[in-house]
């Protein structure tokens, strides 16, 4: 890394998933998911803790057998579908920061981008330390579908485009993909920030946010069961590597566990 400074990994791991059940703690080649981000945290040498915040006492069993911490329980009331990354990360700061604990950098590592390797945590990190004016750094991609594209419902039988072009001709919609300026998208694998955006904006951000370009399939995202299966292949065959989980898997109590709140598919 290109330079000494305290840093946090923020590891969410909420128990109530809905697109893909228990996919926190679902099991891949041997392990439960997060535990890929953790071992990739502590191995990329960037952070001073790996904590997991986490409404569950199973999935703080699971993060601790791995070596995160999991110094509190996340509130229900932060554990919802809807409930904004802000809140649970002003929790774990705050308690972080009354047991005497302060870090100049946090980061965000979602277990559901178990390919994000510890040197993608640290080619990022010397990014940002690179760029002292950016309160942080996110990883984005190259749309797939561009928003120009893209329509709403109005009902009555009416769509109208997502974005304004009003006065363009011809319309962005009815233009080629190579004439559409460039767009990326954020991906959940990788987000760091400078502590002044949390104490100076109250925001996970800040104002300046310089992006972090994935390279290959780093940034892979798990969002529904058909992205789990097109993984569990890749693996399968080889085709990905997934971070070097150094201990032991879990024990079979915890397995039986976990395979019981997951549902067939």
């Amino acid at each position: 890394m290109g330079g000494s400074t305290a840093a946090v990994a923020l590891i969410p791991a909420r128990s109530g998933s809905i697109r893909i059940i228990a996919k926190n703690v679902r099991m891949l080649a041997g392990h439960p998911l997060i535990a890929y981000t953790i071992a990739a945290a502590f191995d990329s040498g960037v952070f001073d803790a790996v904590v997991v915040s986490t409404d569950s006492d199973v999935i703080a069993r699971i993060a601790a057998h791995y070596g995160a911490e999991v110094p509190f329980r996340r509130p229900a009331s932060m554990a919802g579908g809807l409930s904004p990354d802000i809140e649970w990360v002003t929790h774990a700061l705050t308690a972080l920061g009354e047991s005497g604990r302060r870090f100049e950098f946090f980061s965000i590592l979602r277990p559901t981008s178990p390919l994000r390797q510890a040197a993608s945590i640290r080619r990022a990190m010397d990014e940002l330390l690179g760029d002292p004016a950016a309160d942080s750094l996110r990883a984005i991609e190259r749309c797939r579908q561009h928003p120009a594209k893209m329509w709403v419902l109005e009902g009555q039988g009416r769509i109208r485009p997502l974005l304004d072009d009003s006065g363009a001709d011809p319309p962005w919609h009815s233009r080629s993909m190579q004439a559409l300026p460039e767009v990326y998208a954020q991906n959940a694998s990788l987000e760091i920030a400078r502590m002044r955006a949390f104490t100076e904006t109250g925001s996970i951000a800040g104002r300046v946010l310089r992006p972090f370009f994935c390279q290959g399939l780093e940034g892979l995202d798990l969002n529904d069961e058909r992205d789990w299966r097109e993984l569990e292949q890749l693996v399968r065959n080889a085709e990905v590597r997934l971070p070097l989980v150094p201990h032991p898997p879990i024990d079979e109590e915890l397995i039986s566990t976990v395979r019981r709140v997951v549902k067939p598919v």
